[in-house]
C-alpha cells in the first residue's frame, strides 16, 4: 500500500500515527526548557554553558540532514522512522551513565543523539503529512500536527518537573552555594541522579514506539516526480528566494527556542524560583497553539498566507522590542514580575504562523529542485542551536533582559523576507 492508494480509514490511521510522532517531537524537544536551568544548577554551569543543551540537541539538524537522506534512500521511509525512534532511544539511555558520573559532556552526547534521531523523523514526517490525504487540505493537516507538537511542549516541562523536582528544592537550591565542597558534591550528585528514571522510561517508550511503527499499517511513500524547473537554473543557489528563505527559517526557529528555553532563567533573574517558573514555557507554547488555531480559522478565507506572514513578522518585532525595553512590574496569574516576561510569552503567538508562511514562499517555482530545497530549509533548523548560544553569551556579559536584543535583527530580517525577500528572483536585484 502507498500514499496514493489509501482508502479513507487508512488515511485517518496514518494521520493518527504521524500525529503521535509530532507529539513525541514536541515532548522530547521542549523538555529542554527544564533541562537547561536544571543542569545549570546540578552541573554548576554559566548561562553560556547551560545553553549547550539546545546547541547539542539542534546542531544535529545541520550535521544529520544529508546522512538522513541517504539512510531513507537505502532503507525506505517507514523503516527510516523505526531507525529514527531507536536512535532517539539510544540517546535517552546515554543519560544513565552521564548521571552516574555527573558528566556534562556525556549528557550533551545523549542530547545530540536524541536530536539525530529526531532529524531522521522530521525529514519523513513532514513529507508524509503533506502526501497523505487530499493535497488541498495539506495546510490544515500541518496546522493540526503543529497543535500536536506544541501541545506536547506544554506538557513536557510540567511532567518532567513533576518527575525530578521536590517541594523542598527551593530551599535546597538556595543552600547549595553555602555548602562545603564535599557536601555540595554529594547534593549535586543526588540532584543529577533524578534524571535516570525519566530518561530510562523515555528510552523504553521510544524503542516500543519504533517497534509499533514497524508493524503498523503506515504506508510506504512513493517519490512523486518533480516538475521541470525553469530554464537556465541548474543549482539551488540560483534561487535567491529559497536561500533567503533558509536564512529566515534559521532566524525564526532561533527566536522560537530563545522565547521558550530561556524564559525560566529570565524568571529566575526576577527572583522567581524554578518550581514557580516551570509553567512559563507552557504559557509561551499555549500562545503558539492559539496562533495555530487562528491560522486554521483565518487562512485563506480572511487573510492570505503571505499577508499573515507579514502581520506576524511585524507583531513578533513589536513584542521583541517590548521584551527589551519594558521594566514595569505587574501582578498577573499569580506572579509579580517585570511585564517584559509576558511579552516574551506573547512572541509564541506570531511565531506559530511564521514557519508556515516562509515554506511555500521559499519553495515556490523550484520544480524538480523542490526536495533539495526542502532539505536546505530543514538545515535552517540549526538556528535552534546557534542563536540560544549567542543569547547565553550576551546574558553572561550584560544581563538576561538586554540579551534579548538578539531577537530584534532576527525579526527585522523575517519582516524583510515577508515583504520583499521572497520576491527576489535574481541576486542582482538585492
Amino acid at each position: 500500500m502507498t500514499t496514493q492508494t489509501l482508502d479513507k480509514k487508512s488515511t485517518y490511521i496514518s494521520i493518527g500515527i504521524i500525529g503521535m510522532m509530532f507529539f513525541i517531537f514536541g515532548f522530547v524537544s521542549w523538555v529542554n526548557a527544564i533541562l537547561i536551568p536544571y543542569f545549570k544548577i546540578a552541573c554548576e554551569l554559566t548561562n553560556f554553558q547551560s545553553y549547550l543543551v539546545a546547541f547539542a540537541f539542534y546542531i544535529s539538524y545541520l550535521v544529520m540532514s544529508m546522512p538522513s537522506s541517504y539512510l531513507l534512500k537505502r532503507v525506505g521511509y517507514k523503516k527510516g522512522i523505526v531507525v529514527g525512534f531507536w536512535i532517539m532511544a539510544l540517546g535517552a539511555l546515554l543519560f544513565v551513565p552521564a548521571a552516574f558520573g555527573r558528566t556534562y559532556v556525556i549528557f550533551l552526547l545523549g542530547l545530540f543523539t536524541l536530536g539525530a534521531g529526531l532529524a531522521v523523523l522530521q525529514t519523513v514526517a513532514n513529507l508524509y503529512i503533506t502526501l497523505i490525504g487530499d493535497k488541498e487540505r495539506a495546510a490544515q493537516r500541518i496546522s493540526i500536527m503543529g497543535i500536536c507538537n506544541k501541545g506536547a511542549g506544554i506538557l513536557a516541562p510540567l511532567v518532567f518537573s513533576w518527575a525530578i523536582l521536590r517541594p523542598s528544592d527551593n530551599e535546597l537550591f538556595k543552600a547549595i552555594p553555602l555548602m562545603d565542597d564535599v557536601l555540595r558534591a554529594a547534593v549535586l550528585d543526588d540532584l543529577i541522579m533524578r534524571v535516570v528514571v525519566p530518561y530510562s522510561v523515555m528510552a523504553a517508550v521510544l524503542f516500543l514506539i519504533g517497534l509499533f511503527v514497524r508493524f503498523s499499517p503506515l504506508p510506504e511513500i512513493e517519490n512523486p516526480e518533480g516538475a521541470e524547473v525553469s530554464a537556465g537554473r541548474d543549482s539551488l543557489f540560483q534561487f535567491p528566494h529559497l536561500v533567503l528563505g533558509a536564512i529566515a527559517i534559521f532566524l525564526h526557529v532561533g527566536t522560537q527556542v530563545i522565547a521558550i528555553d530561556t524564559i525560566i532563567s529570565y524568571a529566575d533573574s526576577m527572583g522567581v524560583t524554578l518550581l514557580e517558573a516551570k509553567s512559563f514555557p507552557s504559557y509561551t507554547l499555549s500562545a503558539t497553539i492559539v496562533g495555530y488555531f487562528l491560522g486554521i480559522l483565518l487562512i485563506p478565507k480572511v487573510l492570505s498566507q503571505k499577508r499573515m506572514l507579514q502581520i506576524c513578522s511585524l507583531l513578533g518585532l513589536f513584542f521583541a522590542v517590548m521584551v527589551c525595553v519594558m521594566n514595569q512590574n505587574v501582578g498577573w496569574m499569580g506572579y509579580d514580575v517585570n511585564v517584559s516576561i509576558w511579552f516574551l510569552v506573547f512572541i509564541g503567538l506570531p511565531n506559530a504562523l511564521i514557519w508556515a508562511g516562509i515554506w511555500p514562499l521559499a519553495l515556490d517555482g523550484l520544480g524538480k529542485y523542490a526536495k533539495q530545497g526542502s532539505a536546505l530549509l530543514i538545515m535552517g533548523l540549526c538556528g535552534n542551536a546557534i542563536l540560544p548560544m549567542i543569547y547565553g553569551a550576551v546574558a553572561d556579559k550584560v544581563n538576561e533582559q538586554l540579551a534579548y536584543w538578539v531577537l530584534i535583527p532576527c525579526f527585522l530580517y523575517i519582516t524583510f523576507y515577508a515583504f520583499y525577500g521572497h520576491k527576489v528572483t535574481s541576486w542582482k536585484k538585492i
